[in-house]
């Protein structure tokens, strides 16, 4: 388990002293960690990120070097780094189980405790979830793309450092790829590997037949061969169907076996190569293709008639070409005044879509009963109570006028927000990555089509309750600067 205390910006640092300095570090404030636009300009996003945020809580502390480092850059004075020695989380979070679906303004964490220990976590926090989320969204988005067939993470050698590499391969995961080629991914976090042979390979040997014979002979049950070293049509797919005839004849032919093509126009190779394997008798190689693809580029190949049902993809996915950030913040909400009551705060901004939502918050999600699809998520007060037995009007926040109602027995209802830490000790059980997964596939499966298109996806209504749109309503009316 990695430290990652110094994982912060500095004005987090500056900020504690002052708190401290102040003394008010006893003070218990709310955070809520949100996004604002859904990635790619999509219908829907992923969380994930979690279990990586509960290690770094549990792990939280100042180490004797970390102290030293501090004291070094002559900031912080003796009392205040005296105090850092005993720092630990002691508070509480609420957060979204990975892998489930999430929309704008959604708290997708919710951070109860005092000022110094909410207001340290923030930067760590948001690297983690931000990061996650993104990967986590893009693969959904590649694998919906590609209609069910298989897709691997491929992206390491080209993901921004290590570190986007690593946690990026968990993400893809989460958002619906059955493997990865990054081995310490999974040793790290126990995903599926997977991986064959590159050009070089095929460059080290003589001939081309030579190189996939050898590999054959290596790896009979996984087989997959690159063919377009020298020449696809010509060489490549001709070779690789003499191997599996002498696999074939030598009864070595028993798991998986086929093709790969990393460049070329894929959908016509891909057709001429399923015409030839299945004339000599492979119905049911696989054609396996990699080259720069993203959920655009396979939604065009499906267009063509591509016949590719095993797809590589790495740089475009695991960089998150086309959107460079999640765009998560974490903002306060309450603040306890000098009676333990917990007063809702609000932030204004010149940008509209900026000023937060006030208060301690809790996410209650609808869904049409008989198809079990989201119908609408409400924003609510903590202290507010739904239950299927009530009609519900839902409305647009934004445009109080569109109305949605909600009748008894045609929809059910949950909470989003779990309890993940009480008093600092963790009270949540990760799931494995693979149950993340599998969670993440059953959420995907309660949007509707509308929201997972690409291009102008319907908006999902995400609605503040009565209670919390005019709560904000009187603050932004009543507010004293």
């Amino acid at each position: 388990m990695r430290n990652l205390t110094l994982l912060t910006d500095l004005y987090q640092l500056t900020m504690m002293q002052g708190y401290f300095e102040y003394g008010i570090t006893d003070k218990s404030v709310v955070f809520d960690m949100f996004y604002r636009k859904n990635p790619y300009n999509g219908g829907y996003a992923i969380c994930a990120g979690l279990e990586q945020v509960i290690d770094y809580i549990n792990n939280l502390h100042f180490t004797e070097a970390d102290i030293a480092y501090l004291k070094s850059l002559n900031i912080f004075k003796d009392e205040f780094l005296a105090m850092l020695r005993t720092f630990k989380f002691t508070g509480e979070i609420y957060a979204v189980p990975e892998g489930t679906i999430v929309f704008p303004n959604e708290p997708l964490l919710r951070v109860k405790s005092n000022i110094i220990e909410a207001q340290f976590i923030e930067t760590a926090i948001l690297n983690i979830i931000n990061h996650q989320s993104l990967i986590a969204t893009k693969a959904s988005r590649v694998c919906l793309a590609a209609q069910g067939d298989t897709v691997l993470e491929f992206g390491l050698r080209r993901a921004q450092g290590p570190d986007a590499g690593t946690y990026g391969a968990r993400a893809a995961i989460i958002g619906g790829c059955t493997g990865t080629s990054n081995v310490l991914s999974g040793q790290i976090f126990g995903l599926p590997i997977s991986g064959t042979h590159a050009h070089s390979w095929v460059m080290s040997f003589d001939t081309e037949l030579e190189a996939f014979r050898a590999y054959a002979n290596i790896f009979p049950e996984k087989a997959i061969l690159l063919v377009d070293t020298y020449d696809t049509l010509g060489s490549g797919i001709p070779n690789a169907i003499q191997v599996f005839d002498e696999l074939r004849e030598v009864g070595k032919l028993t798991g998986i076996y086929g093709i790969r093509l990393d460049s070329g126009d894929l959908a016509y190779l891909s057709k001429k190569a399923r015409r030839m394997l299945d004339a000599a008798g492979y119905e049911q190689a696989i054609i396996s293709a990699s080259s720069d693809l993203d959920e655009n580029l396979i939604t065009d190949l499906k267009l063509q008639g591509a016949k590719i049902s095993l797809w590589g993809v790495g740089t475009r996915l695991i960089t998150s070409e086309g959107w460079g950030a999640f765009g998560g913040v974490y903002k306060i909400v309450a603040t306890e005044n000098k009676y333990g009551e917990f007063i809702p705060k609000i932030k204004l901004s010149d940008n509209v879509a900026k000023v937060t939502n006030p208060g301690i918050k809790k996410i209650v999600r609808f869904y049409d009963k008989e198809h079990h699809k989201i119908k609408v998520d409400i924003v609510a007060l903590d202290d507010e109570h739904y239950d299927e037995t009530q009609t519900v009007i839902a409305s647009d926040h934004n445009a109080r006028w569109k109305k949605m109602a909600l009748f008894p027995g045609k929809y059910t209802l949950r909470e989003l927000l779990v309890p993940i830490f009480k008093d600092g000790v963790c009270v949540y059980e990760s799931p494995s990555i693979l149950e993340i997964a599998a969670y993440a596939k059953k959420e995907m499966a309660t949007l509707w089509e509308e929201h997972t298109r690409f291009i102008n996806p319907e908006i999902m209504p995400v609605d503040l309750s009565d209670k919390l749109y005019f709560l904000k309503d009187e603050m932004l009316k009543n507010f004293n600067f």
